[in-house]
């Protein structure tokens, strides 16, 4: 394997965490606003909505975190097959598009579960139709 390998990933998961990180800041915005919203009507669907988005919050949290440690393992690859010891640079960068691929697991549940405050929305609008 040759350095060049494990440095592949670096645009990558510089993207991802650019993405991720407009996910989160998003998510934190839209929960502010609802908390706002909350605290002045005291809305069940608001509290539900609210929920959601924290349990999606905690998710990006993660698949941050799994980012990180997997750039983390890119760079220690890097550096072993610097030092000359190719079966530990190849054993990081396996743990490293491990990492990878859990945090890409969690993007998708993320996005999975995305919808489940528009969900609340929506019900709630048709409920107020009904009426």
């Amino acid at each position: 394997m040759e350095i060049s390998t494990p440095a592949l990933l670096f645009p990558a998961i510089s993207l991802l965490f650019l993405s991720y990180t407009n996910r989160f800041l998003h998510l934190a915005a839209l929960i502010r606003q609802l908390h706002r919203d909350w605290l002045e009507r005291g809305s069940p669907h608001l509290r539900k909505q609210i929920d959601n988005l924290r349990a999606r919050l905690e998710l990006i949290r993660w698949i941050q975190l799994l980012g990180a440690v997997s750039l983390f393992f890119c760079v220690i690859s890097m550096v072993a097959i610097l030092w000359n010891a190719p079966s530990l640079g190849l054993a990081a960068f396996a743990i490293a598009l491990g990492l990878m691929g859990i945090s890409l697991a969690g993007l998708i549940v993320e996005i999975a579960i995305s919808g489940g405050a528009l969900r609340v929305m929506l019900e709630e609008v048709g409920r107020d139709d009904s009426h």
